[in-house]
């Protein structure tokens, strides 16, 4: 019987341990720690690249597809430029390039005639070199012409703008019926990929380096701290000057698609390091817009939250070192 008792209660700790297990890991403390000290920065919405959609010859423009806003592909035809004069000197070449055949033929049955005249002594070697000296050069002109042809015909294509990139466009300063010259700005664009441009004081330019992290809050400027939901990012870039007592760094964020170009938006970097009460993930819950943590005697209290951290939130006040605080 005592044995029996043993085994069955052996049996029933057995079964209570995961369950002590699992209470105690919906459990945690609220510490006392190291945490980055982040500040409140403005940041634009800033292309990787502007890129200029440019026109390849002058003339008249007569077709523009685009306008501002629109997003185009790279390759993309956005306007057409037309000059009437490559009609005209098309028609010029197609004359000449006639008539210099014609001067090849007469030229190709004059060294025939010769070489079949030089046996028999009725025509001088000069003569039969002059023959061939005029075949070739005659030749030689008309390839030139061909080749004057292909160039007007490849510069009637090139009336046709493209988008020297996938993106958006900015702005496009002529309209149809303008007149423009080789090489004159048809539309300006932004590539794809945006970044944030942070402009942060002087003072915080030992702390920034590249691969920091930063928390991007949400697209506008009135949410109040802890109420805003922040994404991550990573700074790429830090410029090495100094610019008007601001120092000038580029940060990757995922999910800029849609942010103007110009945009602001809220942006807290690190700048030193500092004491803070720290409670991990998903032990804050917020109810009618307050945010609470839950005691390990079942009583609810206030809390001020701030910034998130690493592996938790930032309790700023409501609670006190050493609480015990469990999973809502």
């Amino acid at each position: 019987m005592i044995r029996k008792a043993a085994l069955s209660a052996i049996a029933l700790l057995g079964l209570a341990l995961p369950a002590m297990a699992q209470d105690a890991s919906k459990e945690a403390v609220v510490a006392r720690r190291a945490v980055d000290d982040r500040k409140a920065v403005i940041a634009t919405v800033e292309p990787i690249r502007e890129l200029r959609a440019r026109a390849r010859i002058g003339g008249t423009v007569t077709t523009l597809t685009v306008r501002e806003g629109d997003a185009v592909q790279d390759g993309q035809q956005i306007a057409t430029v037309v000059d009437p004069k490559l009609a005209l000197q098309m028609q010029a070449l197609e004359a000449r390039i006639e008539a210099q055949a014609a001067t090849r033929d007469q030229a190709q049955i004059d060294y025939t005639r010769a070489q079949q005249l030089r046996p028999s002594g009725a025509v001088s070697q000069a003569a039969l070199d002059l023959a061939r000296t005029r075949l070739e050069a005659a030749e030689r002109l008309l390839h030139a012409l061909q080749s004057d042809r292909e160039v007007v015909r490849q510069q009637s294509t090139e009336g046709a703008v493209l988008a020297p990139g996938a993106g958006r466009i900015l702005s496009v300063p002529i309209a149809v019926g303008s007149v423009v010259l080789a090489g004159e700005t048809i539309a300006t664009m932004a590539t794809d990929n945006y970044i944030l441009r942070l402009e942060l004081p002087e003072r915080h330019a030992r702390f920034m380096k590249a691969g920091d992290t930063i928390l991007v809050g949400e697209r506008g400027l009135q949410q109040e701290q802890g109420q805003e939901t922040l994404r991550r990012g990573k700074v790429q870039l830090v410029y090495p000057q100094i610019d008007q007592g601001r120092v000038i760094a580029d940060a990757k964020v995922e999910g800029l698609g849609d942010y103007f170009v110009g945009e602001r938006t809220r942006v807290y970097v690190a700048t030193g390091k500092r004491e803070a009460l720290v409670v991990p993930d998903g032990y804050v819950y917020r109810r009618f817009g307050v945010s609470y943590l839950k005691l390990k005697n079942g009583d609810e209290i206030v809390v001020q939250v701030g910034l998130p951290v690493d592996g938790g939130i930032e309790i700023l006040a409501g609670a006190k070192e050493g609480d015990v605080v469990v999973r809502p």
